[in-house]
């Protein structure tokens, strides 16, 4: 009697599926109409009305899938209902493609899915353009290296408020593998004092004045005041850093794209409330991005980053990290900055310096989710965490793996 071996193959792409079934020895004109059947995907669609929610699911059922509906969508007796369509890349690419026919702003989301399903596939190798340097995205996790200039940060305040210092530590980072470097003027940790705008550039000034032209990788700016981020492009900042998601001042955006300067838009709000998680930041996020290409920036240029630490319980920070790849479905590159922060001190119950190996947890968890990059105070160990984290992950989404 024949053994026959049972082998299950993770295929969590489009990539990874047509090399399978090429492994196989499956006809080449077959490979891409089968590629997209063994992937299953799931996507949430929030608050849909009443009339839109029918064709979904009828339109759905059509292509081979199925979408989950509230109960009461079938007596009529409710406004709107969360849709979770189910079904196999290709089928949902098929629905796309079928809702561009369809009324109640269905040809919109037609669009929106067809860019969330290809946020969901590895990202292709291309460069950034950040003013007069560039930065290379969808090759390895990059590294931001956090200087902090600032004599109240939660973790490294006062270190560095001496010019000499600031530039030796910068020189460090990049020597330990930072491949940009983010700089603040103002402690955001709970509970402090605002600055003033004159204050935070009184700080930064001479920071950015002895670094930018001495150093060959970008340098981000931490700041959430339009006014700061005006005179550090001016002096040739690379990127703006916001903890306010462009949302805080209403000129932050207009000046980012002044100088068509790369943002990175954090997420952030006040309490911890929330109807849907995930749900509630992309929404928050679909806003900042609104924001940044109404002032002509697109594409990469537009950063995201969940925010841990800022308006959220350690659960909740947790959850996030655990569901990344969500993200991606907005189709922007992602930052997770988890450095040192809250939710790994409650966790490991550790003081802000002895926080290094749960940082370095993170930044595996980050690079095996795929974000783009990660911000860090301890540069060289997380350089070398997500090193052999990509080299483990990025072979595993079908770059240059041979399988089985």
């Amino acid at each position: 009697m024949r053994d026959y071996l049972i082998h299950w193959i993770r295929l969590d792409n489009f990539e990874e599926a047509k090399r399978a079934i090429s492994r196989i020895g499956s006809d080449l004109g077959g490979v891409a109409q089968m590629a997209g059947k063994p992937l299953g995907r799931a996507l949430k669609i929030e608050n849909v009305p009443l009339p839109a929610a029918l064709i979904l699911k009828q339109e759905m059922l059509s292509v081979g899938g199925d979408a989950a509906v509230h109960r009461d969508v079938i007596v009529h007796k409710i406004e709107a209902t969360d849709v979770l369509l189910l079904g196999t890349v290709r089928q949902l690419n098929h629905l796309a493609q079928k809702l561009q026919a369809q009324p109640f702003g269905l040809k919109e989301l037609g669009l929106k899915l067809k860019l969330a399903l290809k946020g969901l596939e590895p990202p292709q190798e291309r460069v950034l353009s950040c003013r007069d340097r560039e930065l290379v995205l969808g090759k390895r996790t990059l590294v931001m290296g956090i200087l902090n200039v600032t004599p109240d940060s939660f973790s490294d305040g006062g270190k560095y408020v001496d010019l000499k210092d600031a530039l030796c530590q910068a020189e460090q980072m990049i020597k330990d593998g930072a491949d940009l470097l983010d700089i603040g003027g103002e402690s955001t940790r709970p509970g402090v004092v605002p600055i003033s705008a004159e204050e935070e550039w009184r700080r930064l000034k001479p920071v950015l004045k002895e670094l930018i032209p001495g150093i060959s990788v970008p340098v981000s700016v931490d700041t959430y005041k339009a006014e700061v981020a005006e005179k550090a492009l001016a002096a040739g900042a690379h990127i703006i850093n916001d903890i306010r998601g462009l949302q805080g001042d209403p000129d932050m955006a207009r000046v980012a794209g002044k100088y068509h300067a790369p943002v990175i838009a954090m997420y952030n709000q006040e309490g911890t409330d929330y109807h849907h998680l995930i749900g509630d930041m992309l929404a928050f996020f679909r806003k900042s991005i609104q924001l940044a290409e109404e002032n002509g920036l697109t594409g990469d240029q537009i950063i995201i980053d969940p925010g841990i630490g800022f308006g959220k319980t350690r659960e909740q920070d947790l959850e996030v990290m655990s569901r990344l790849e969500e993200f991606k479905t907005l189709g922007h590159p992602i930052l997770l900055a988890a450095s040192r922060k809250r939710v790994i001190g409650n966790v490991l119950d550790l003081p802000v310096d002895q926080r290094v190996e749960g940082t370095i947890a993170t930044s595996v968890i980050g690079a095996a989710a795929g974000v783009d990059m990660i911000r860090v105070h301890d540069v060289l160990e997380n350089r070398r965490a997500v090193d052999m984290a990509d080299a483990i992950y990025r072979k595993m989404r079908g770059r240059n793996f041979e399988g089985a």
